[in-house]
């Protein structure tokens, strides 16, 4: 194990620098519309799904985590707010005109979706804290999702990925 930290602590053999300067600079390129994508289309899908009564995974753990509002008029606006969101996403591959309020969107929607965690332990946690069930994973994903989000939050007055900064 200490043999194998060595190796990951040497730099890179000359031979692959331009090979990893050019990948870099790739990432850099593409990464964030790529995270824009893969944004808007979860949202979409996901959204998209809860106007279909019966189709989303997702929506008994809604139906039982928002119980003092009625389900039926909930989850069609959740699945329009997270719809937007991924629309708002996807526009944003092409503009960021919208980003702002598409990453308000999402921080508003948030704290919602980790209501299970404390509303329905038993559904969520095999054992607490460590072991989670099938929909806590689904609802701890979200911690990705808040940092994709804050990712790209940080570009919205032109910031971007530098692939080369001028200081390590």
């Amino acid at each position: 194990m200490i043999a194998n930290m060595k190796v990951m602590l040497h730099p890179i053999p000359s031979r692959l620098v331009n090979i990893d300067i050019k990948i870099t600079r790739w990432m850099a390129r593409y990464s964030l519309k790529v995270l824009r994508l893969g944004l808007g289309v979860i949202f979409v899908w996901f959204g998209a799904l809860k106007l279909f009564p019966g189709l989303s995974p997702a929506e008994d753990l809604v139906r039982n985590t928002i119980y003092f509002v009625d389900p039926d008029i909930f989850l069609p606006v959740l699945a329009i707010w997270e719809v937007l969101i991924g629309l708002g996403f996807l526009l944003g591959f092409f503009t960021h005109k919208f980003e702002r309020l598409t990453i308000l969107l999402l921080f508003l929607q948030m704290p919602g979706t980790a209501l299970p965690l404390i509303l329905l332990p038993e559904v969520v946690w095999v054992r607490f804290p460590f072991v989670l069930t099938l929909e806590g994973q689904y609802i701890i994903k979200n911690l990705a999702i808040i940092g994709s989000a804050l990712a790209l939050g940080a570009t919205v007055r032109g910031g971007r990925i530098d692939p080369e900064p001028s200081s390590v």
